[in-house]
């Protein structure tokens, strides 16, 4: 008996266990079902149809800007059914919140509706080639210095770390490697201040230079101020703003993103390519045109989204699409679509499948999951290969979003991102 009884508690256990794991997959499932944020375009109807069980409701108090199903109510009962198709538009840009309920009456979550600007941008898909430096001399880390005394000593030690950025020495500021050293050089193993910035906080360490056998002061940090690449030019704004790559730059010993000072973004060549294989992937060499008048414009912000700034007047901005609108997440659909991209002297739209979406994406560059499916571009490189992140996607005649990682496994897929994402960080540049 006492067996029987042990047995049937497992049992229960284990069905409960079953229980709240579906539980969690159906919660993860719908939610990722609804994105957090939703960006509709003023003036314009969104169409929406999740045929999900949620009644929503907005929570502002001034939304008599908006109509649902092209119907103006008052605001106290501006109500959503998602179980069903519905429309919104609004009069007016700005931030509105809806609260929605599971069935109605549960609690579930809350969505960001933004209404923003209708506007157009070139998609490009030119390579490019990218020149930063860091706000800051970059630390990649630390480590062991042989003494002219023949012993082993560690000054950075339990004070600088990897991502660190030495803004100053004894209160003078340093913008490069070659200002650093010079400050060490000349403290004859004094004591120097060093300022830090470490996640966004400013921080004081006092650092004592060892001397080597050769002479030089050093205090034992591997550093770093600049770094250059290829990539993809994404799309230009009307009003000459550009985004590219569709995530940040980020150094290649710590991956964390990079924090710019400037940079610059050049004309570039793509001279050789190496085909991406299982495990393996392919790589777009290429030639900086690193020179004035090769120059396409300024960096202003280095983000998980891209690079954004500001094209010279001198550049022409050209596109073999001309403008086409934005396309919102919630208008990309499963299935066919195209890239623009360069990998055989000119600019070519190539046809791709969108296999996956995902509204809330835990990384914001990782919205979708594409297959190159066009034979002239598999044969060339092999799928998607490092120097195509920002290739823009298009369908439906929208641009709605840009090529940013591949699969390390499955050279002929990988991952992008929406354009909205990439808009966002424009507009908060």
């Amino acid at each position: 008996m006492h067996r029987k009884s042990v047995y049937r508690k497992v049992l229960i256990l284990l069905l409960c266990i079953n229980i709240v794991v579906l539980l969690f997959f159906t919660y993860k499932e719908l939610d990722n079902r609804v994105p957090d944020k939703i960006k509709i375009l003023v003036g314009e109807n969104q169409e929406f149809d999740f045929d999900l069980p949620f009644k929503g409701a907005f929570d502002n108090k001034n939304v008599d800007v908006i109509s649902v199903n092209n119907k103006t109510v008052p605001t106290n009962q501006i109500k959503l059914d998602l179980n069903k198709p519905f429309s919104i538009k609004s009069t007016k840009t700005g931030q509105y919140v809806i609260n929605l309920k599971l069935f109605g009456f549960l609690d579930f979550k809350k969505v960001e509706l933004g209404v923003i600007d209708t506007r157009e941008v070139l998609p490009s898909g030119k390579p490019i080639g990218i020149y930063v430096e860091t706000d800051g001399v970059m630390v990649l880390g630390t480590g062991v210095i042989n003494a002219v005394d023949g012993l082993n000593y560690e000054p950075a030690l339990n004070k600088l770390k990897s991502g660190d950025y030495i803004t100053a020495v004894d209160n003078k500021t340093i913008h490069n490697k070659e200002e650093l050293i010079n400050e060490i050089q000349n403290s004859n193993g004094k004591d120097i201040k060093i300022d830090v910035r470490r996640n966004e906080k400013d921080i004081q360490y006092n650092v004592s230079p060892v001397k080597t056998s050769d002479g030089e002061y050093k205090i034992g940090a591997w550093i770093r101020d600049n770094t250059q690449g290829i990539g993809t030019l994404t799309f230009v704004t009307q009003e000459g703003e550009f985004g590219a790559l569709g995530h940040g730059i980020t150094d290649i010993d710590t991956s964390l993103i990079m924090e710019i000072n400037r940079g610059y973004v050049y004309s570039a060549d793509i001279m050789t390519i190496i085909k991406g294989k299982q495990g393996a992937p392919g790589e777009l060499i290429g030639l900086i045109n690193q020179n004035d008048r090769n120059k396409i414009g300024n960096i202003t912000k280095n983000t998980n989204q891209g690079i954004f700034g500001k094209v010279d007047n001198k550049y022409n901005s050209t596109s073999i699409k001309g403008y086409l609108p934005l396309g919102l997440k919630q208008e990309v659909k499963l299935g066919p679509a195209t890239i623009l991209t360069c990998v055989d002297n000119e600019v070519k739209e190539y046809n791709i499948e969108i296999e996956k979406i995902d509204m809330n994406s835990s990384s914001p560059n990782k919205g979708m999951v594409i297959r190159i499916v066009d034979k002239d571009l598999l044969a060339l490189t092999g799928g998607i290969v490092q120097g195509m992140s920002g290739s823009p996607i298009i369908q439906n005649g929208k641009i709605i979003g840009a090529v940013t990682h591949v699969f390390i496994q499955d050279s002929t897929k990988g991952y992008g991102t929406f354009i909205e994402n990439m808009i966002n960080n424009l507009e908060d540049n």
